[in-house]
């Protein structure tokens, strides 16, 4: 059997607790997924765009973003991604505690890949990024 895929992963996420237990689930799983993680929707694109110091940023194979994000909403973030055609193949999946039905249909009319309502309990979070991981590893197959 093929060993899966290896891609980047960039997390869009400025709370450190999230920041915290997204890397501990990546550990408990043993992903080798290399993580990044921005802390803001500005450094997001600066990633993505590989601006300022972020010039020798990789090409994530995959995004997880918060909606709410300090400096430029998660929400623009999305529409910029999907908006810039050296960007928009990339999936995007939402990882946020919002659960409205608002930001579950906005998130998709902007193109989002999957929209994920993080659980607060540790263990069922944890399951939750292996599933994402395993979902974009093992099943989709990605633009390289």
């Amino acid at each position: 059997m093929a060993e899966p895929e290896q891609f980047d992963v960039l997390l869009v996420e400025d709370d450190e607790g999230d920041v915290l237990m997204t890397r501990e689930a990546f550990e408990y799983h043993k992903l080798r997924n290399p993580l990044h993680v921005v802390a803001d929707g500005v450094q997001a694109l600066e990633f993505l765009r590989r601006e300022g110091g972020y010039a020798d940023a990789p090409r994530p194979g995959l995004i997880l973003l918060d909606l709410n994000l300090p400096r430029k909403d998660g929400r623009e973030v999305l529409h910029e991604i999907k908006s810039d055609a050296s960007l928009r193949s990339i999936p995007v999946v939402v990882l946020t505690t919002s659960s409205a039905d608002e930001d579950v249909a906005g998130s998709y009319q902007a193109y989002a890949n999957a929209y994920v309502s993080k659980p607060v309990d540790f263990d069922r979070f944890v399951d939750v990024i292996r599933r994402i991981d395993n979902f974009f590893v093992s099943v989709v197959k990605l633009v390289r």
